[in-house]
């Protein structure tokens, strides 16, 4: 494979500073409860709790099989399938020796390894390992030692029962409404979850779909040139595509696989695919149902995708979180595939892809989560070295 490193590009944002943590003043106070958006859970401790008095034990009626989410976004260190007294569990590495841990689950929907966003789906609540009854149990650590519990900027009450503020914007952009430029896009968590579409001068066009474990999609799924909404949920491996009225569903990938989409092979209709943080492989699924792999990137970078070159298919991609680095690959018409290195925004930024100027061809963005700034890379293609910048306040900051 041929590989061309360019130069940073004019207008980027070379800022090398360590990746932001969730660890502050006090440890932890940036942290969310580890259920989705609006669920109100009890958080318990006792006096000989191992291994510490500060973990919570979560409990609610009828509470098995409830997803858990990540408190704060980071990188999975640990998910293990059991075999200690923590049965199945997960471990997020916040970064500045900070860590959460959330044990006795029933199943783990993410892989060692993988970066995952604040509120993304961890697993489900179950009672492996050393547990008398269904519950979660969940550390907040510094330097492996427990620390007492924060949620939201503020200490938690053992013994309370507190409804979750662990709800987020997801960013994401694609032509929506039928221009030429891609519009700009979050996804917002709730129990009922939304689309909203920014819509310059006018209120958002908001499309619902999906719950607050979902992860969302965006693609042409009926060829007509316009994008449409789809939902991935972890814990089935499933798609659920919506054209128009109806909705079709596609079962593909398996737990721990992060959801893509993108027109594979150029006939105008957008297929769905996977990305496998444990192989750092991209899963292609082609219309008759057959799937082909590539290989790109590690474990914790996270997918992008968009037509770098312009030639009607869609190109793979991933992004390093620590650098603010896209590596993006095409293919050229004697089959020769090639990868090119694009650093652009600040680390901690997520990324974001989209046809901003209008010319058929997919340039790279970053989505600030503490501010809600989207930042657009605009130039004739994805690689030039010389590019200007675009920034916009959409969406919630975290």
């Amino acid at each position: 494979m041929r590989s061309v490193l360019l130069a940073p590009a004019l207008g980027a944002v070379l800022l090398l500073a360590p990746v932001p943590t969730s660890v502050a003043a006090p440890p932890g106070a940036d942290y969310q409860m580890p259920f989705p958006c609006g669920q109100e859970w009890t958080g318990t401790t006792r006096g000989n709790h191992s291994p510490s008095t500060k973990a919570v034990d979560w409990n609610r009626v009828d509470d098995v099989d409830d997803p858990v989410v990540a408190s704060a976004p980071g990188t999975v260190t640990t998910a293990s399938a059991g075999g200690s007294g923590y049965g199945r569990y997960v471990v997020v590495d916040h970064g500045g020796g900070a860590s959460t841990l959330y044990a006795h689950l029933n199943s783990v929907t993410v892989a060692s390894g993988q970066s995952v966003d604040q509120a993304a789906q961890l697993g489900t609540v179950g009672s492996t390992g050393n547990s008398s009854g269904p519950h979660l149990h969940y550390e907040q650590r510094l330097s492996s030692s427990v620390q007492t519990a924060w949620f939201g900027g503020a200490e938690f009450v053992y013994g309370s029962t507190q409804r979750s503020t662990n709800c987020v914007d997801v960013p994401l952009a694609a032509n929506m409404i039928g221009k030429p430029r891609a519009e700009l896009v979050v996804y917002r968590r709730a129990d009922r979850s939304r689309f909203e579409v920014l819509r310059p001068g006018r209120t958002p066009l908001v499309r619902r779909m999906g719950t607050s474990t979902d992860e969302p999609v965006l693609g042409d799924w009926d060829g007509n040139g316009v994008a449409n909404i789809g939902v991935f949920t972890p814990g089935s491996s499933t798609f659920a595509l919506k054209t128009g009225r109806s909705t079709s569903s596609v079962v593909f990938g398996r737990a721990g696989d992060q959801p893509v989409a993108g027109d594979w092979d150029g006939d105008g209709r957008w297929e769905v695919g996977v990305r496998r943080p444990g192989e750092a492989a991209f899963w292609l699924r082609a219309a008759d149902g057959s799937a082909s792999s590539v290989r790109l990137g590690s474990a914790s970078d996270l997918p992008v995708t968009g037509d770098w070159d312009g030639d009607g298919r869609t190109d793979l991609g991933v992004f390093d979180q620590s650098t603010a680095t896209f590596t993006l690959r095409r293919v050229d018409q004697d089959g020769l595939a090639w990868t090119a290195q694009v650093q652009f925004g600040e680390p901690g930024d997520l990324p974001v892809a989209g046809d901003w100027d209008g010319n058929r061809i997919t340039d790279v963005g970053v989505w600030d989560p503490s501010s809600a700034t989207f930042s657009e890379r605009q130039s004739a293609r994805p690689t030039a070295a010389r590019a200007t910048v675009a920034s916009t306040v959409f969406g919630r900051p975290r």
